[in-house]
């Protein structure tokens, strides 16, 4: 038998369309709930850590305490991709995806009835602070098992698009989230809205989990999937085969690891790729609504807009860029990506807070950092995923990703909310994403351009 006959046969088109709705659903009930937790930060800290009852435009030190509670939620993703990428690459992709996607819908219903601290005290900042630990559980192990169903189901040479469409659902969520807080800004009252209107969109949540959870308990593994080929048997991936050791700078190749070590550097660089990514992602896509309402002044309504703005820049740009990625490779669509933001991310903030710029340059500007954080997301889960081989790949891909948002992402509020108010510049978020954006243009460039046309492992 040839080495051609030991690979498994490419999946059924329904199967993998199956795959890719499982894979997506999923993802989108994760991130519309951390969008609407972005877009109502000042809503949750007025009324879970202040002392007083909630009242609109709560103060900067309630503000952290709140991303304080979102970045510690981000800090047990990589407890997450540990726990549910052990599980996805010992019994399968769909029982991972089962179990987190379960855990997200509750959690985040649970969130939605949650007394304020007008109700119970100082349990309620605790409550909440425990739900979103349970939030980042599963968003943890979200991302390595819902990438490695997507892409390996996929038709040959499109890793690039079907990877893409998982940010491009995590675009989706942040759009539905950012959506319905600005429906409800606009159509209640702020004392309304403070007062019990925050909850309808974390309630919304229990439906769309529901139908996520129906969708992946029909969905089927893919080809060669563990358990259907266990160590030993022909075509199976040895467990040792972490990381590629052909170049000292690359961790991705056809050839072989040699062990631990080599997984770890595999994750760190994976880490490297993707900071950029994360920085930007959540600095202009979910951080931006407090940051223009706290640091210049703009209204709640006004926020909103923007930061709908810039999701659908976000949204427009990931699926070319991952088909483009097919085509030409993830090094350049992604390098672009990095270099752009590194380069634009301070003329772009500073038009958002000219007074002389017209509402029609703000809406391009917004849209255009978009676009660059695209250009990163909607190549960079195929790039993950051809860096790990089969048998680790739920936990490598999964592990540098969470490892990554929890650094560069869940602490973004948190970093960027305390040194605007410590040192009142304006401009701390384009910093944040320039800086960040350009280390990672720095490990892109140790990506191989034929990378995307070599079989995964």
């Amino acid at each position: 038998m040839t080495p051609t006959e030991l690979l498994p046969a490419p999946p059924p088109h329904a199967a993998a369309r199956r795959a890719l709705l499982a894979g997506s659903a999923g993802n989108l009930v994760e991130w519309y709930e951390f969008g609407v937790y972005g877009c109502f930060a000042t809503v949750i800290a007025a009324n879970f850590f202040t002392p007083h009852p909630a009242t609109p435009g709560g103060g900067a030190e309630a503000l952290v305490a709140t991303y304080a509670s979102f970045a510690l939620a981000f800090f047990f993703r990589p407890v997450g991709a540990l726990l549910f990428g052990r599980i996805g690459d010992r019994f399968g992709r769909r029982p991972a995806l089962v179990l987190v996607i379960g855990l997200m819908t509750l959690a985040t219903t649970l969130i939605g009835l949650l007394p304020t601290r007008a109700d119970i005290g100082a349990a309620a900042p605790w409550l909440l602070t425990f739900l979103r630990v349970l939030q980042g559980l599963s968003a943890g192990g979200e991302f390595g098992g819902a990438v490695s169903l997507m892409v390996e189901h996929a038709p040959p040479g499109r890793r690039g698009l079907y990877g893409a469409w998982q940010s491009f659902t995590v675009a989706l969520g942040l759009l539905a989230g950012a959506g319905t807080a600005a429906a409800l800004a606009t159509v209640l009252p702020a004392e309304a809205l403070y007062a019990w209107g925050w909850r309808i969109p974390f309630l919304l949540a229990l439906p769309l989990g529901t139908v996520a959870l129906w969708l992946r308990t029909t969905l089927e593994e893919p080809p060669g999937a563990p358990p259907d080929n266990p160590p030993g048997r022909p075509g199976a991936a040895d467990p040792a085969e972490a990381v590629d050791t052909a170049d000292a700078t690359d961790a991705t190749g056809p050839t072989g690891p040699t062990g631990l070590g080599e997984q770890a550097r595999a994750v760190v660089l994976g880490i490297g790729r993707i900071m950029g990514w994360s920085a930007a992602g959540y600095a202009f896509l979910v951080v931006l609504p407090s940051h223009l309402q706290s640091a210049l002044g703009a209204s709640f309504r006004d926020a909103l807009l923007a930061t709908t703005l810039v999701n659908l820049g976000f949204a427009a740009s990931i699926l070319p860029a991952g088909l483009l990625s097919d085509r030409v490779g993830r090094r350049p669509v992604m390098l672009g990506g990095a270099l752009g933001i590194a380069v634009l991310a301070h003329p772009l903030l500073h038009l958002l807070q000219s007074p002389g710029a017209s509402p029609q340059t703000r809406a391009t500007a917004v849209l255009t950092a978009g676009v660059l954080v695209g250009l990163l997301a909607g190549p960079g889960p195929a790039m993950l995923a051809e860096m790990f081989p089969r048998r680790v790949r739920c936990t490598g891909l999964g592990l540098s990703y969470a490892l990554a948002n929890a650094v560069f992402s869940g602490c973004a509020g948190l970093f960027i909310t305390a040194l605007t108010a410590r040192t009142a510049d304006t401009a701390v978020p384009a910093h944040y994403a320039a800086g960040a954006c350009a280390l990672s243009a720095v490990a892109l460039l140790t990506l191989r351009g034929n990378d995307h046309r070599e079989p995964l492992r």
